[in-house]
């Protein structure tokens, strides 16, 4: 088990955690810079992206993995749609709504794949610890499965996996669940009529 990050509290007031957020968010996705983006950074962050293991630790993989493999690979129509966000002492967790259209190559998402032209909306998790008011590391996690089901590498008839239906879910609802166990004779929840 990794041990919890020793943390000496100052500056990381709920409020500082979620303008420390802010800072390093705008740096990456609106202004695109990489000097401005680790600034926000302590020396030894680190960045892992779960699902295909890209980032970087440390201030020199991380300007190699931000100048070279992420803010200059991210399409112009990128949107983000806030979800939920926790606010902790020194952690904040994000849930949200990532949309692009893979027109460019993006390697720190879909590692050699050449852009397909097609929409991706996919729901995405980013934990971030803030230790002494900049950020230690980024946790972000999203469902792999569904951004390749919408590029069109994984067939969603052939496997229990969903596409862009999983991201409509999470911002709505009260749309239809259990629908992959209604195929193939898989077991399926009973509802009890009232």
């Amino acid at each position: 088990m990794a041990k919890p990050e020793k943390n000496d509290g100052t500056n990381n007031r709920p409020g500082s955690c979620a303008q420390t957020m802010g800072g390093h968010v705008r740096y990456e996705f609106s202004t695109r810079n990489t000097d401005d983006t680790l600034a926000t950074m302590v020396d030894d962050a680190y960045v892992n992206h779960i699902p295909v293991l890209t980032g970087g630790s440390g201030q020199d993989e991380l300007r190699e993995f931000y100048s070279k493999c992420f803010i200059p690979q991210m399409p112009p129509d990128t949107e983000m749609t806030p979800v939920s966000r926790t606010i902790g002492e020194d952690q904040i967790v994000d849930e949200m709504v990532f949309k692009f259209t893979h027109t460019i190559p993006m390697d720190w998402i879909l590692p050699g794949i050449p852009p397909t032209g097609k929409r991706v909306e996919v729901p995405l998790v980013a934990i971030v610890r803030v230790r002494n008011g900049k950020v230690a590391h980024e946790h972000i996690y999203w469902d792999q499965a569904s951004v390749l089901v919408q590029i069109g590498l994984l067939d969603p008839a052939e496997l229990p996996v969903a596409g862009v239906e999983s991201a409509k879910k999470v911002l709505d609802p009260s749309l239809p669940a259990n629908e992959l166990m209604q195929r193939d004779g898989a077991t399926q929840p009973t509802t009890k009529n009232k």
